[in-house]
């Protein structure tokens, strides 16, 4: 290779991690920072926000998946990082998968790929036995895809079969209910080992005015 190829491939290959850098910090914003203004004006915390202070300071949080849902569902105003962000970190000492809705993309609804994100979670965490923690912020799934995400065995429905087996491994399941949780956002918490609600802002029901 000469020279002039070797800088041009260099070059190159700058080019492509800033496009990535890029990308990375426009997806980390979730639905965009009106919609992080709005949680905050609520007195809430976003996901990474949440994640950040549950994590062990000075740790590292291993984010999956920080790509699922890019440039998906664009007619339905996208999903950024699946509408979820999932990752490896510790708490108190002890490595656990978090999973943390995003509640600043469409409420924290479900999309088909929403699911197939916490599927992968749950699996990676029964591999290697580590406790879960779902932080939960869940309008339940995106009604106009509904059709979309129940249908396979490998959607939204296999997440409460995880939950079972998942219990019945003797692997922790700790869910901490952090806003309104509807409908199938609901199931999840309350199959949980544990589930705590934040007072004020957390809430839990099958149906109701939202829904209705």
């Amino acid at each position: 290779m000469s020279s002039e190829s070797g800088s041009a491939t260099k070059h190159w290959l700058h080019k492509i991690i800033e496009e990535f850098g890029e990308q990375e910090g426009e997806i980390k914003l979730g639905g965009g920072q009106k919609r992080i203004d709005k949680e905050h004006g609520k007195g809430k915390l976003t996901a990474r926000e949440r994640i950040e202070t549950l994590t062990d300071k000075g740790s590292r949080f291993y984010e999956l998946g920080l790509w699922a849902g890019y440039e998906m569902y664009e007619e339905q105003g996208g999903c950024p990082s699946g509408g979820v962000v999932t990752g490896i970190g510790e708490v108190s000492g002890r490595k656990c998968m978090i999973v943390a809705n995003d509640a600043t993309v469409k409420a924290g609804a479900w999309f088909p790929i929403t699911a197939k994100k916490n599927l992968r979670a749950q699996e990676i965490a029964i591999e290697n036995h580590i406790p879960l923690i779902y932080l939960v912020d869940s309008a339940g799934v995106f009604l106009p895809m509904q059709d979309e995400i129940f249908p396979d065995k490998d959607h939204f429905g296999r997440m409460f079969r995880n939950n079972a087996i998942i219990s019945a491994k003797g692997i922790p399941q700790i869910a901490a209910i952090m806003g309104s949780c509807v409908a199938g956002g609901a199931y999840l918490p309350i199959m949980s080992d544990e589930a705590l609600i934040v007072d004020g802002t957390g809430s839990v029901f099958l149906a109701g005015s939202y829904l209705v």
